[in-house]
């Protein structure tokens, strides 16, 4: 059995640490900010998942470096907008070599790194690697049935990680396109906030299966460009994060989507959901990496002109319909 910190007692932290700790291994809960701390000790709830009680053989704590000693995997789950700063405090206490599994999903919008990249730089004698797929915290912590992705540089790293998460509701394949993983893992919620969007100007099913298809057509396009695999695009830190954060009741970047549909503005949408909205991060940094690669994103430049520069979502959704004609695929040959 392994010895696990999990750094950060937010939603997908906390179902991290609960499915390790039903594994059986030996797991201590950090926050990384210090709040909440003492209720989520006695409680043994984490406010956002109400449906879930927190085993009592986790250890939850405010102490970074009581989090960090003698343990084989240190899981960073806070939200990307803070893995830098987080690693800063980690920086002094890592030991060499240690793993250390990104379980945010962004890109940081000033230096366009992926979460690993930042890992590597600010802890360069760790070993980063990354988890991603369909996952929702609300359902893993309520142990059901999800299947995930683990990327890494080596493969002996992967299959450790892969053998340490797998349980019977806890599927896990391996990888080594950390590029493509994180990629995808990012982009897919600019993509569910314009779906969100969509359900909240009553567009139906057609405009979101048409948000879908062409969203991971844009992902897949600017991601290969970047080095990712085409493949990783086409499984489940591709296609399979991006349907579940488009559709479910459980996305926080889809509700965001709705709330702006329906007339909200976004800094409004993101202070009624109360968590952080990674897409409206990752929308920049998108943009930039489109600009950087010469890739032609229009739902990501859409959703960077309604975020950022106030376009009305229905004038956005017209634009889209009525861009010039084209072919589905670039490469097509006719008979």
């Amino acid at each position: 059995m392994a010895n696990i910190g999990v750094i950060g007692t937010g939603t997908w932290g906390t179902a991290i640490a609960i499915l390790l700790a039903n594994n059986g291994h030996t797991v201590t809960l950090c926050s990384g900010t210090g709040r909440n701390v003492d209720e989520m000790a006695r409680t043994r709830r984490q406010k956002n998942l109400a449906d879930a009680l927190i085993p009592g053989a986790i250890e939850i704590t405010a102490d970074l470096e009581r989090a960090m000693g003698g343990k084989d995997i240190l899981v960073l789950a806070v939200p990307s907008i803070h893995v830098r700063e987080t690693a800063e405090r980690m920086a002094p206490m890592l030991r060499y070599g240690q793993i250390v599994l990104s379980a945010a999903k962004g890109i940081e919008e000033k230096t366009l790194m992926t979460m690993t990249d930042i890992i590597g730089e600010v802890l360069p004698e760790s070993e980063p690697c990354a988890l991603s797929g369909p996952s929702h915290a609300e359902e893993v912590s309520r142990g059901l049935p999800t299947t995930c992705l683990v990327a890494a540089g080596r493969r002996k790293t992967a299959e450790y990680i892969q053998q340490v998460f797998m349980s019977p509701v806890f599927r896990v394949y391996t990888t080594p396109d950390l590029i493509g993983v994180e990629t995808g893992g990012a982009l897919k919620n600019v993509i569910a906030l314009a779906a969100g969007a969509s359900d909240g100007l009553g567009y139906g099913d057609n405009a979101k299966a048409a948000l879908i298809t062409r969203g991971i057509a844009e992902i897949t396009r600017l991601g290969t460009l970047m080095g990712g695999r085409q493949e990783t695009f086409y499984g489940l830190s591709g296609i399979g994060d991006l349907i579940v954060t488009c559709a479910s009741v459980h996305s926080r970047n889809r509700r965001a989507g709705i709330l702006i549909g329906r007339g909200k503005t976004p800094r409004e949408a993101m202070d009624e959901v109360q968590m952080v909205v990674e897409g409206v991060y990752s929308a920049k940094s998108g943009k930039k990496l489109a600009e950087k690669y010469g890739c032609e994103v229009p739902i990501i430049e859409m959703a960077n002109r309604i975020l950022f520069e106030g376009k009305p979502v229905g004038e956005a959704v017209k634009t889209l319909m009525l861009r010039d004609r084209k072919p589905e695929a670039e490469d097509a040959e006719w008979a």
